[in-house]
């Protein structure tokens, strides 16, 4: 059998519509079984495909055999692809996780693994298409599964929640999906590399209009300020892994598209330095925000928008060094932030409120959980020897090289803000007398366990050998930066 991109997609729709059959013919838990496989056997195509791209440098795969511009296609780069297997090891670390988190009926099970399921196939889908439109469906797939999962706990505010996210998320597809209409019937072509061929015989004034359509409906998506009002309700209503899924694969592919369309649609002056300027309101304002949060979750929402500016911030520098930097920063997001949800869960899973006072004493009586929610939290914020280190050092570096002395002040002062309220958590979690009524604890199941230890050992095995991902790295920046190449690999080469 020959693994391609298209994997991703076919395997996960074909195991949708097959499993409501399967549970009811065969096995109930193979409801929650089969997401599991599909999302394993993504990892699997992850790394024959990644061992493939580091030959051939880029994989494209033509759907019913149209060859671009005329027919729909998969990009598999190393930029492409680092994102396409991090978002599938994160998602089966998730399902492993969730698969005993907490019992819910049979029907809503089947409900939950199908969506989270669906949720990261759409965000693969974002980042390995080739056509605008189909990365605006592979969106709305996305965030159709996103909303729903939101609402999942009827008797949370998750409905509000939900509800929220519905009605910025669609006014976020109306505005990408205008951009896109207005792209095609100025250039007659949805594919990617045409459009970024052909973008400058469109008017300047127009082409600066469609940016702005896709900087709004993307910077949604990417929890960019002040486009993120859903945040913080749908991290903090919705089951404890999907807060995990949001951080790790969801804004993720928000942030893709937005940098895909400005790196490579369209060539503006002013685009970096609104990413820049963008990404430190984002940090400045969301770490702020998060240091007077006593809702756990909130605070790791507000925390997970404040690194999406980092990150915005890095992608707004330009130079490899910061390409490497954020697209390090995504990595460490993708691990850390899951890790910081996972083991929040269950150090708040009977409490109704969530609050950060109810965590005080737990570091002796969750001494696993709180030891990794602190390993965490002191990555996070950037502490050597762990991965969270280095992604900073990176943006610094690249920072200091572009004498952007203001902007690095600006970074090192919110980080001081990070350490501080991260900081009290731990603090009350080992030191912290409990005020209210005892809350009775949880011990998570052993699959939830061996789901975050894995992430808590990436954490320092990377921290303490960066090596191992620099190189995967380096290329992705190489090729984000080689607008040509990508523009060649699409329209003339058929790698399959």
């Amino acid at each position: 059998m020959v693994i391609s991109p298209v994997h991703y997609i076919a395997v996960p729709l074909l195991a949708a519509f097959t499993i409501p059959l399967l549970s009811k013919y065969i096995h109930k838990e193979l409801a929650r079984i089969v997401p599991g496989i599909v999302l394993l056997y993504s990892v699997f195509v992850s790394i024959v495909l990644m061992m493939q791209v580091s030959e051939v440098g880029v994989i494209s795969e033509k759907i019913a055999g149209w060859s671009a511009p005329w027919g729909i296609n998969l990009m598999f780069t190393p930029f492409s692809g680092f994102l396409a297997s991090l978002m599938s090891v994160v998602g089966f670390l998730i399902w492993l996780y969730s698969y005993n988190f907490k019992k819910i009926e049979q029907s809503q099970s089947q409900k939950y693994h199908i969506l989270q399921m669906m949720m990261v196939t759409g965000a693969i889908g974002i980042v390995l298409t080739g056509d605008i439109f189909n990365l605006f469906v592979f969106m709305e797939i996305t965030a159709i599964t996103a909303y729903s999962l939101t609402s999942f706990y009827r008797e949370r505010d998750g409905a509000e929640a939900g509800f929220k996210y519905l009605l910025i998320g669609s006014f976020a597809s109306v505005m990408i999906l205008l951009a896109v209409m207005i792209l095609y019937t100025q250039l007659g072509t949805l594919n990617m590399a045409e459009i970024a061929q052909n973008a400058h015989l469109i008017p300047t004034p127009l082409r600066a209009t469609i940016l702005v359509l896709f900087l709004v409906g993307f910077g949604i998506e990417a929890e960019m300020f002040p486009l993120n009002g859903w945040a913080p309700d749908a991290y903090s209503q919705s089951p404890g892994p999907i807060g995990a899924a949001f951080a790790g694969i969801v804004v993720k592919a928000g942030v893709y598209a937005l940098i895909r369309v400005i790196f490579t649609l369209f060539d503006i002056h002013g685009a970096y330095d609104f990413l820049i300027y963008g990404g430190l309101i984002t940090m400045i304002i969301a770490e702020t925000a998060a240091v007077a949060q006593t809702n756990l979750k909130r605070m790791l929402a507000y925390s997970s928008i404040g690194q999406m500016g980092f990150v915005l911030i890095a992608f707004g520098i330009g130079t490899k060094t910061a390409i490497i930097g954020a697209l390090f920063l995504m990595f460490n997001h993708a691990v850390i932030k899951s890790l910081l949800f996972m083991s929040g869960s269950y150090l708040t899973y009977n409490s109704l409120n969530k609050k950060i006072s109810a965590l005080a004493g737990l570091g002796k009586k969750l001494p696993i959980v709180s030891l990794l929610f602190g390993l965490g939290a002191f990555a996070i914020v950037g502490l050597p020897p762990f991965s969270g280190f280095w992604s900073k050092l990176y943006v610094l570096t690249a920072a200091a090289d572009q004498n952007m002395l203001l902007l690095i002040m600006a970074i090192l002062a919110v980080s001081i803000i990070e350490i501080i309220y991260y900081f009290r958590v731990v603090s009350t979690l080992y030191y912290g007398k409990q005020e209210d009524e005892e809350i009775k604890v949880q011990k998570p199941s052993i699959n939830a366990m061996v789901s975050m230890l894995i992430l808590g050992a990436t954490i320092i095995v990377v921290g303490v050998y960066p090596d191992i991902i620099t190189h995967f790295l380096n290329n992705a920046a190489d090729m984000l930066l080689d607008k040509a190449s990508y523009i060649q690999a699409v329209l003339t080469q058929n790698i399959n």
